[in-house]
């Protein structure tokens, strides 16, 4: 096997053990608007980082962060609906990244790789950030996986028992945007947030316990990538998309076998 499809599955597989079990939280939280919107952001995030001269990995963590804070700040504002706010900033700032891309021409700037990943063209310092940067997810989510998840069942209820409400609401918001920028040439900021939903929906059929569902989780995306980056090899299709629709079809098969009880 060539060197340059051992890389795409290792940072595949790589992506797949974090969007899992941070993906089981999107879909119980009903955040995947939510993701799209970081999502989306992070094209901004790349255009800024072409324009200022910094690395683009953390120029997405960085506007990831400030428009975590931003939608925290928006929350309180009961006058728009929160998916209002989230269509707003999410296209407002993807419409903004290519309108600032497009004033430099100087810089030629690979668009569709940005939009929708280019996994097989992953170098080893690409694997160092997703290896890298995944496992402090995956640290941190560990961390707070308790009263994350007493937030999720009942909110006023862990508010009660002492749950940091905004803190762990704002630590799980930048670990969605820690994810998107280290998986950003993988399968593309449009992608991404598939990544996060498919398999963790696939997976609530197969678990009992929200740590099962996370371990499945992040079996299936692993699946995916290994059937996704396949069928690329063999069909000569775009391997990020592949990735994507190989999730979509294990979660269709998912549809077919009896929910456990």
């Amino acid at each position: 096997m060539d060197d340059f499809l051992l890389r795409a599955m290792a940072a595949g597989i790589g992506v797949a053990l974090v969007t899992g079990p941070l993906g089981v939280f999107v879909v119980w939280r009903r955040m995947a608007y939510f993701g799209d919107t970081l999502a989306h952001s992070a094209l901004l995030g790349v255009a800024l980082g072409f324009l200022l001269g910094i690395n683009l990995n953390l120029a997405v963590i960085l506007l990831g962060i400030l428009l975590a804070l931003l939608l925290v700040g928006m929350n309180r504002n009961r006058q728009l609906s929160s998916d209002t706010q989230l269509g707003i900033l999410a296209h407002s700032a993807l419409s903004l990244g290519l309108v600032v891309m497009a004033f430099q021409t100087s810089v030629r700037v690979d668009l569709m790789g940005y939009l929708f990943g280019d996994i097989l063209a992953v170098t080893a310092t690409d694997l160092l950030w997703v290896w890298g940067g995944g496992l402090l997810v995956l640290l941190v989510l560990i961390m707070i996986w308790r009263p994350l998840l007493s937030l999720t069942v009942h909110e006023e209820l862990a508010q009660v028992e002492g749950v940091p409400v905004g803190g762990i609401r704002l630590a799980f918001m930048l670990l969605i945007a820690l994810v998107i920028a280290v998986s950003m040439k993988i399968v593309g900021v449009l992608l991404i947030t598939s990544m996060m939903i498919i398999p963790a929906a696939a997976a609530r059929r197969f678990s009992h316990t929200p740590e099962q569902m996370a371990v499945v989780a992040a079996g299936v995306g692993a699946f995916a990538v290994a059937f996704g980056l396949a069928g690329s090899w063999h069909w000569d299709t775009p391997a990020g998309p592949s990735v994507v629709v190989a999730a979509a079809v294990l979660f269709g098969l998912s549809q077919l076998t009896r929910q456990p009880v």
